[in-house]
């Protein structure tokens, strides 16, 4: 019973870190005061706006790009471009690109092909390398299937040039028309994850994360970079990468892109999948080599980062804290010492306030109140994810499937 006990603390203590960021992220960002003061120094006119160059990779996306260049084109200013990279595709993607380049003489298209060496970070190198003989100021990276707010672009590329650091933009999921709970759900966790503990962060004067697209580098990073990995959650890694380098991604809130979650249940899967498990493996291997070296450097901006990367998924967070209350209190009830359900206790009401602050806050627009309450069911779907995870890890980059394609 005493071994029990000790184990199950050692377990409920290590949830207090996770949820214990989780709440001081939710709370920063919730104080107007802070905020206002951080949020003023993001988006400065300057009078010599800098070169451009929005690089898309892009794989099978002949269903939508156009869709996205007609929304993304009348946002470039003089002296901008767009280089798509046509990235292993099997449909129309370059010619769909090439039929605009006839008519602007800034949009240019290449096209890569490696059946072995497949995945984003593989786009992104060659699309760099292409650049390396005329290369812009700044390259933000913007995905195929996303909509940028106007002002987006122009917001990232001068925050880009006054920091000398990578920004990267607010990018939202957001719900098909009609969507169920579960997606809603999801919709939220995005939010969370993607608004709230960055905002909170950022209000704090610490880095964030990369996000995948809506990103802005100095040419100087972005061409010393590694980006030719299959890692499925590249732009996680290529932060932390930046991050080690001395170069911490900055949150700029006032660039706002988004994208929608896939319709269907296959390529809602295939998504959740694929960040997931990307996520957890990075926790896995980054995290503890962040916080030594954070703390040996004295370097906050490490140490955020890892702290950050230590909150894993919402859903896979409450069942963990669910789980250890529920052992806790049994262990309890059979005689046992008290301290685990403490501890298990306290981890539950930082992860709950955490919640309901930031639904209160930022998510009362996306969910109800009563569909907030049904988070157990959206944790227990989560499941097989979870188990997959233990017994059979994605490490490869796989596509997830668009909405209308066969």
């Amino acid at each position: 019973m005493t071994a029990l006990s000790i184990v199950l603390s050692m377990l409920a203590a290590l949830l207090l870190l996770p949820c214990g960021v989780l709440l001081v992220q939710t709370m920063a960002a919730l104080l107007p005061a802070m905020r206002g003061t951080k949020m003023q120094r993001v988006c400065v006119a300057s009078d010599n706006p800098p070169d451009v160059c929005l690089l898309m990779p892009a794989h099978n996306e002949a269903t939508g790009i156009a869709k996205v260049l007609r929304t993304l084109l009348p946002q470039l200013g003089h002296g901008s471009r767009l280089l798509v990279v046509a990235d292993n595709c099997a449909d129309t993607t370059a010619a769909i690109v090439r039929e605009f380049a006839l008519t602007c003489e800034f949009v240019e298209v290449v096209e890569r092909y490696n059946a072995q060496l497949r995945g984003k970070g593989y786009a992104l190198d060659h699309g760099v390398r292409h650049l390396e003989s005329c290369p812009p100021q700044v390259v933000v990276v913007v995905d195929a299937d996303c909509e940028v707010m106007p002002g987006a672009i122009e917001s990232l590329a001068q925050l880009c040039v006054q920091s000398n650091r990578p920004v990267q933009a607010l990018y939202l999921m957001l719900s098909p028309v009609g969507a169920g709970v579960k997606v809603k759900l999801a919709e939220f966790a995005w939010l969370v994850k993607n608004h709230v503990r960055a905002l909170g962060f950022q209000c704090m004067g610490l880095p964030c994360q990369l996000m995948g697209t809506g990103m802005a580098f100095s040419w100087q990073h972005i061409s010393h970079a590694k980006l030719n990995t299959g890692h499925i959650v590249e732009d996680m890694q290529l932060g932390i990468d930046l991050a080690q380098a001395g170069a911490p991604p900055l949150f700029c809130p006032d660039a706002l892109v988004t994208s929608v979650f896939p319709a269907t249940a296959e390529g809602l899967d295939t998504q959740r999948t694929r960040w997931e498990h990307g996520h957890l493996g990075v926790i896995v291997s980054q995290v503890p080599l962040l916080l030594w070296r954070g703390l040996s450097r004295c370097d906050r901006a490490l140490l955020a980062m890892a702290l950050d990367l230590c909150v894993p998924p919402l859903a896979l967070l409450t069942l963990l804290t669910g789980a250890s209350v529920v052992a806790g209190a049994t262990l309890a009830w059979a005689g046992g010492s008290l301290v685990p359900g403490v501890l298990a206790v306290s981890a539950g009401a930082m992860l709950g306030i955490a919640i309901v602050v930031a639904w209160v806050g930022f998510g009362q627009g996306v969910i109800s109140f009563w569909q907030l309450c049904k988070v157990p069911v959206y944790v227990l779907a989560k499941l097989p994810i979870y188990f997959y995870f233990l017994v059979k890890r994605q490490s490869s980059w796989v596509r997830s499937k668009r909405d209308g394609e066969q």
